[in-house]
């Protein structure tokens, strides 16, 4: 009977051991989707910036300058 007491109190104890095991595991789960989706919006936004940048590039040497000198005016300097 002493026996029977022993094990339903440790049985809780695991059992809440694993609930927080989950909870863990989920909020890992979120954070690193939330991270994931951080980069790849970062990475739209590079490629906006890129797609900018090559515009502007393009726009320069129409002008009739040398390449390196639109790369130059188009880095701001």
């Amino acid at each position: 009977m002493a026996d029977e007491s022993s094990n339903q109190q440790s049985c809780g104890g695991k059992k809440r051991a694993m609930l927080a095991y989950g909870v863990i595991q989920i909020s890992a789960t979120v954070v690193s989707a939330l991270s994931l989706a951080a980069i790849a919006f970062g990475l739209c936004a590079v490629k906006q910036e890129s797609k900018l940048f090559n515009g502007c590039v393009e726009a320069v040497v129409a002008e009739g300058r040398s390449q390196s000198e639109a790369v130059r005016y188009c880095n701001g300097g």
